[in-house]
């Protein structure tokens, strides 16, 4: 039994936070899975789209922190999706239904990919206030599996699990890393073969991001020192892609620094999340930000005692 399956912080968020499933498309068989939680009064909150092997839960501990701050979080688990054109309908759809005009995206690995790509689609009237890229990828083509992606669907379940888990750590790791990766082949294995075959399709079918239809988005690039299923001339397309993107580069954290260097990505979100606070987009309660941080964020200096006292 994993550590983290076990933990008393996963099985206080399992017991508190309920997961909704939600309809959208006329296919019944297309189900989103969410949990959402942190104060309904937030309009603009802050979504959490995981990686392939992910499911809505690999973000508790996100979820946990960030709402015990006063944050609306809403972390999901994608419906069977063929084509990034139906992915972004289906959650344009989603945010219809939950009556939310605009959100800030997390997104880890395909879920960044699939964050840039809804920005791109919904550049016209747009629905991303902005974008935090975990480990993430601006084009599909550094996986080297664009001429496969058409025969995922094919595959039985247990080789898209071995597909998988060939970009999962395999050299020695640290107690909490190796924990998060028993925890992600846990929620591997909970998947079915249609939910993996199409995410690996989204993850490789021949596409890329046009930066041209994003660049007003503020972005902050997240991403580890350590050995990553990324290769490093796909970090630097991102830095080129966003050059006026916050970076927020964690020491250690493998695919899955969520998981094990939850406190180092959770400050970087509050940080990345702070410059909307006192505006209309701000994914946190109001009551929960002082007059001094509204202030110092419009640029407006703190009282000192001398002009308190005049």
């Amino acid at each position: 039994m994993g550590a983290i399956k076990i933990s008393p912080d996963y099985n206080w968020f399992r017991s508190t936070v309920p997961l909704k499933r939600i309809i959208v498309d006329d296919d019944d068989s297309k189900v989103w899975s969410l949990y959402d939680a942190g104060p309904r009064s937030v309009r603009c909150p802050i979504i959490f789209l995981p990686p392939v092997s992910g499911t809505a839960d690999v973000f508790f501990n996100q979820i946990l922190a960030l709402t015990s701050w006063g944050y609306r979080v809403i972390a999901l688990q994608y419906p069977v999706y063929w084509d990034l054109l139906e992915f972004c309908d289906g959650f344009r759809k989603l945010l219809d239904d939950l009556h939310l005009d605009k959100v800030h995206l997390f997104g880890a690995s395909l879920g960044g990919f699939l964050a840039q790509k809804f920005a791109e689609y919904t550049h016209k009237s747009p629905r991303v206030q902005s974008l935090v890229l975990c480990n993430a990828f601006s084009d599909t083509s550094i996986f080297n599996q664009t001429w496969t992606a058409n025969s995922f669907w094919l595959m039985p379940a247990f080789m898209l699990k071995k597909i998988v888990l060939g970009n999962f750590s395999s050299g020695p790791v640290d107690p909490l890393m190796a924990d998060a990766i028993d925890f992600m082949v846990d929620r591997l294995e909970s998947l079915g073969q249609s939910d993996l075959a199409s995410r690996l399709t989204l993850n490789c079918q021949n596409s890329y991001v046009e930066p041209h239809k994003i660049r007003d988005i503020a972005v902050t690039i997240m991403d580890v020192f350590d050995q990553s299923a990324l290769s490093m001339d796909a970090k630097e397309e991102m830095y080129k892609l966003y050059p006026n993107a916050r970076r927020a580069h964690l020491k250690t954290g493998g695919n899955f620094p969520y998981l094990c260097r939850s406190a180092e990505v959770n400050l970087y979100v509050q940080i990345h999340l702070r410059q909307f606070h006192g505006t209309r987009y701000a994914a946190i309660d109001p009551a929960m930000v002082s007059e001094e941080e509204l202030e110092v964020q419009k640029g407006v200096p703190p009282p000192t005692e001398e002009t308190e006292e005049s």
